[in-house]
C-alpha cells in the first residue's frame, strides 16, 4: 500500500506542478566549514509538574501527565522514547521551585500539589516520593533516555517584596536528593537550577549575584558527590533572557561552573491568542527571535566562553499551547524553524514544551498517540548531524532554509519550509565549489551557461559525475489539505502508530540529485543529499 502511495505522488508531482504557481528559489551550501554544532541530544522535551487542576481560558489540558500522575507503565510512552535512541528529557517546569523531595531529613509530609490561592501559580508546595522517582528512573533506563533535572532553587529564600525573592538558598533538601539519585547509580546529564527566576521573573525573581553565588555552591555539591564518576553539568537559569542579568550570573559563578546557560522562549503569544496561526506563517516575525539567538550568544562569548546556549523550554504559545494550533500540522512551521534559526547560533540543546502534557504535547495527553511535531522532532534528530552548515539564499522569504551535515549517511541534510499558503517553490540546490566562477558573489536565477554547465558538472561537489547519485525527500504534508489536521503526511502516507503500537517507518523518495526539488505551498521537506561533497562534514 505503501508503495503504491509513493508511486502515486509521483505520477501526479508534475501535474501538482503544473497547476499550481511556483517561484524558482537557488540555495548555494557552503560545505567547506560548520558555522556551528549541536549537541547529540539536540532534540529534547520536557516533562512537566502541572497538576490537572492547572487550567487556562476555560480549559485544563493538562489531564495526568504531570510528573508526579502521569502513567510511566504505558507502552506508547516507552516507544516514543525508544525511537530517539536516545531522547533528551528535561524534568522541570513553573512548579519546580515549589517541588520538596521526599528524604529522610524532609522535616514534613509529602504530599501532592493542591490549589492554594497565597501559593505561587496558585498551588500549594508539592512533594516527590523516592517511589515515584525509582519508577521514573526505571522508564528513563528502560528507554535510553538522557535526562536533565531542574532543582528547586527557591528553597530556604523569603519574598521581600512583591515578586522578588531574597536570601541564600537552603541546598538541604536538594543535597538529599542528589545523594539519594548517586546512591541508586541513576544516571544524570546535567542538574538545572531553577525555572523562570531570571530578570524580572514569572511569579518570582532571585538576584543575579545571589544566584550566581548559589550556583557556586551547587558546583561544589556535583564536584563532591560524583568525584569518582563522570560529572554532570551545571544549568542555569531555565529563564527569559535578559542580557544584563545573564551577564552578571556568569561575572558572578565564574569559569566552568554553569555550562549551559538555559533560556526560555514563547514567542508565538498566549494559547487563546487568535493570531497565533498567522504569526507562523509569517516569515517577518518568525526571524525576530534570531535577535535573542544571537545576543545570548554574544553574552556567552563575552562573559562565559566555557558556556554555551540551550533552549530549555519552547512550546510557542505559553499558558498551555494553543489549543486549535499546538497538536495540529501547522504547528511544525515554526518549531521546525526555530530548531533551524537556534542551530545557526550553536544552540546545543533545544527542549519542546512539553512531552506529554498541555495542548503543545509532541504526544496526546490522554492517548499518548504523537501528534505531528513528534515525527517531526524524529525526523529532525535522525537526519540532521551536529555541524550546521552557512548557506547563500535566493528568491522568496516565504521558503526557509536550513542546511547541516547529514547525520547518518554523510553528505548534508537540508530542511525546507514553505510558508505560502499558495506558491510552491522550485528548489536549486548547488554546492559552492561550483558556482564561484558561473556567478561570483550573487545569486541570480539560471542562466543558459548554467545551464549548459549543470549537464557536465555534478552539482554535488567539484568532481565530474555520470549523474547516478540520488538524493533521499522526505515531503510532510497535512492530512485533506488541511493545515490543521492532527494527522500529518509523508510522501502521502499517513504517520500513524501500527497495530501494535509502534512508531511507523518513516521511507523517503529517491531522486535524481541533479533535479530541482519541488516544496508545495505550506509543506515541510527534508532532503539528505549522501554524495554531497563537503569538507566540513
Amino acid at each position: 500500500m505503501r508503495l503504491w502511495s509513493l508511486l502515486l505522488l509521483l505520477v501526479c508531482l508534475p501535474t501538482l506542478i503544473m497547476s499550481e504557481d511556483y517561484s524558482d528559489v537557488t540555495v548555494i551550501v557552503r560545505g567547506s566549514r560548520t558555522i556551528a554544532a549541536t549537541s547529540d541530544e539536540f532534540i529534547c522535551a520536557t516533562l512537566d509538574w502541572w497538576p490537572p487542576e492547572k487550567c487556562n481560558y476555560d480549559q485544563c489540558p493538562w489531564g495526568k501527565a504531570s510528573v508526579l500522575n502521569m502513567d510511566l507503565t504505558n507502552p506508547l510512552l516507552a516507544k516514543a522514547i525508544q525511537a530517539f535512541s536516545p531522547l533528551r528529557i528535561r524534568v522541570g517546569g513553573s512548579l519546580q521551585d515549589q517541588v520538596v523531595y521526599q528524604t529522610p531529613n524532609l522535616g514534613s509530609p509529602c504530599r501532592p500539589f493542591t490549589k492554594a490561592s497565597s501559593g505561587l501559580f496558585g498551588f500549594s508546595k508539592g512533594c516527590i516520593t523516592m517511589e515515584r522517582w525509582d519508577a521514573m528512573n526505571d522508564l528513563f533506563l528502560n528507554t535510553g533516555a538522557v535526562i536533565t533535572f531542574g532543582l528547586n532553587a527557591l528553597r530556604g529564600r523569603k519574598q521581600i517584596r512583591k515578586g522578588v525573592w531574597g536570601g541564600a538558598w537552603n541546598s538541604s533538601n536538594a543535597q538529599e536528593f542528589m545523594e539519594y539519585t548517586v546512591s541508586m547509580n541513576y544516571p544524570i546529564d546535567s542538574w538545572e537550577f531553577g525555572n523562570e527566576l531570571s530578570g524580572s521573573g514569572i511569579g518570582a525573581s532571585v538576584g543575579a549575584e545571589q544566584y550566581g553565588k548559589d550556583l557556586v555552591e551547587l558546583q561544589k555539591i556535583v564536584d563532591q558527590l560524583y568525584e569518582n564518576s563522570s560529572k554532570p553539568l551545571v544549568l542555569a537559569p531555565g529563564g527569559f533572557y535578559d542580557k544584563q542579568w545573564f551577564a552578571q550570573l556568569l561575572d558572578v559563578s565564574g569559569p566552568n561552573v554553569v555550562r549551559g546557560m538555559t533560556h526560555h522562549i514563547y514567542n508565538l503569544g498566549a494559547g487563546n491568542d487568535p493570531r497565533v496561526a498567522n504569526r507562523i506563517l509569517d516569515p517577518q516575525y518568525l526571524s525576530r527571535v534570531s535577535d535573542t539567538f544571537r545576543d545570548l550568544q554574544l553574552t556567552i562569548q563575552r562573559h562565559g566562553p566555557w558556556s554555551a546556549p540551550w533552549v530549555g523550554e519552547a512550546g510557542g504559545a505559553y499558558n498551555s499551547g494553543s489549543r486549535t494550533v499546538s497538536n495540529t500540522f501547522l504547528d511544525s512551521f515554526w518549531y521546525l524553524d526555530q530548531l533551524g534559526q537556534s542551530a545557526k547560533y550553536d544552540t546545543k540543546v533545544y527542549c519542546r514544551q512539553t512531552l506529554i502534557g498541555g495542548n503543545y504535547g509532541l504526544l496526546d495527553t490522554d492517548t499518548y498517540v504523537p501528534n505531528p511535531d513528534y515525527y517531526s522532532a524524529l525526523l529532525w534528530h535522525r537526519l540532521m548531524g551536529n555541524g550546521v552548515l552557512s548557506i547563500d539564499f535566493g528568491g522568496t522569504s516565504y521558503l526557509r532554509a536550513y542546511a547541516h551535515c547529514g547525520k547518518q549517511k554523510g553528505g548534508i541534510a537540508l530542511l525546507l519550509i514553505n510558508l505560502s499558503q499558495n506558491m510552491g517553490s522550485m528548489v536549486t540546490v548547488r554546492n559552492d565549489l561550483n558556482v564561484g566562477i558561473a556567478q561570483g558573489q550573487g545569486i541570480t536565477r539560471d542562466s543558459s551557461f548554467v545551464h549548459g554547465l549543470k549537464r557536465t558538472v555534478s552539482w554535488v561537489g567539484s568532481k565530474a559525475s555520470d549523474g547516478l547519485e540520488k538524493r533521499e525527500e522526505y515531503h510532510l504534508t497535512a492530512q485533506d489539505g488541511n493545515p490543521l489536521a492532527r494527522t500529518m503526511l509523508l510522501n502521502g502516507v499517513p504517520l500513524e502508530l501500527t497495530e501494535d503500537g509502534d512508531i511507523p517507518p518513516m521511507y523517503p523518495v529517491q531522486v535524481s540529485a541533479s533535479s530541482p526539488i519541488y516544496v508545495a505551498p505550506l509543506s515541510i521537506a527534508f532532503v539528505v543529499f549522501p554524495d554531497f561533497e563537503a569538507d566540513a562534514c
